[in-house]
């Protein structure tokens, strides 16, 4: 199997997914003996052409994997290309899958070869973040620096759980000289992060009250956990303010305005897979929805024409790219 990193600042270009596509036919009939050092420069240069960040790795099945290396900002690039796949008996995937075989195995990091085997994991898991903090322990971090001790560590949680559900459920994660205590192996990681999972099979919703800057109540609601992987073609942060007319003296609705939210809330969620809703907040006199969408379903002008409907004042919608969902790091928990 062949890994390879890119590194540099580009925007991604449809129009290099298209390029990409049409020499891949080409390309594929020349791997039958493994990958060509011509091929693989080739390749290299094509997956550039759509992002310098992504990352490339053929493997077994046949399969090609092209991954953001479970970066946000990434994550809907290597979708998009991966939609642009042909029904040729290929694998296609835009994250690494897990891959158990390969913690028993050998991995070669620069001038050092790891034995996995030795690979030790001190594992806490914090349910109120829906989290697994991982310490990562290798008798030979002793002798190679930290970048290399942690691009070991997350191949090996790559391998353990796959991209997408290191990028979901593991939180901090960090090196360690000395073996932690009750330390176990990298195969104990996926029954951890069921456990931690397991609750969240269902949508969940976090509620907050505060104070507004003009001092009336506040209430925040925040879908919980939310994760980007699961929604990988929604880059774009769209805001919807809505105005109501009916509210109390802190200035929060009631009826019938109460119910007009409601509604309005259940018409966001009919959109599906093609935007979701991750916050809202009200107070003094409005709700503002936070949603991400994909620029390209179509979502985004059916929200202007819901907002357009809107009875109990001026609606206001606006929106900007924001692929990496920072946008929301206010509402984390």
């Amino acid at each position: 199997m062949g890994i390879f990193r890119r590194s540099a600042d580009a925007a991604p270009h449809i129009a290099a997914i298209a390029r990409f596509w049409e020499w891949w036919p080409q390309a594929r009939r020349r791997l039958d003996e493994g990958v060509p050092a011509d091929v693989a420069d080739e390749m290299t240069e094509h997956v550039e052409a759509v992002h310098p960040d992504l990352e490339w790795e053929i493997g077994p099945g046949p399969s090609l994997t092209v991954s953001g290396g479970g970066v946000g900002e990434l994550r809907g690039i290597a979708e998009r290309w991966r939609r642009g796949a042909p029904d040729d008996g290929w694998e296609y995937r835009a994250a690494r899958s897990a891959d158990p075989a390969m913690l028993s195995g050998k991995l070669q990091l620069d001038e050092h070869e790891f034995d996995l085997e030795y690979v030790r994991m001190g594992l806490r898991a914090d349910a109120a973040r829906a989290r697994v903090d991982v310490t990562s322990y290798h008798p030979d971090f002793l002798f190679v620096p930290e970048e290399t001790q942690l691009t070991l560590t997350f191949r090996v949680l790559d391998w353990a759980l796959g991209e997408d559900d290191v990028a979901r459920w593991v939180g901090d994660v960090r090196t360690v000289a000395d073996e932690p205590m009750d330390a176990l192996s990298a195969s104990m990681l996926p029954p951890v992060v069921e456990q931690i999972s397991a609750p969240f099979s269902e949508p969940n919703w976090l509620a907050g009250e505060g104070r507004t800057p003009l001092g009336h109540a506040a209430r925040v609601a925040v879908r919980f956990p939310l994760h980007r992987q699961d929604y990988p073609l929604c880059e774009l942060y769209v805001s919807v303010a809505l105005p109501y007319a009916n509210a109390n003296p802190d200035r929060l609705p009631v009826e019938p305005s109460a119910s007009a939210l409601r509604e309005f809330e259940e018409s966001v969620e009919s959109l599906g897979a093609r935007a979701v809703l991750a916050a809202h907040e009200t107070g003094d006199g409005r709700r503002v929805f936070h949603l991400y969408a994909d620029p390209e379903s179509g979502a985004v002008a059916e929200l202007d024409q819901l907002a357009a409907a809107w009875a109990e004042g001026r609606a206001k919608v606006s929106s900007q790219p924001d692929p990496g969902w920072d946008a929301l790091e206010p509402y984390r928990p």
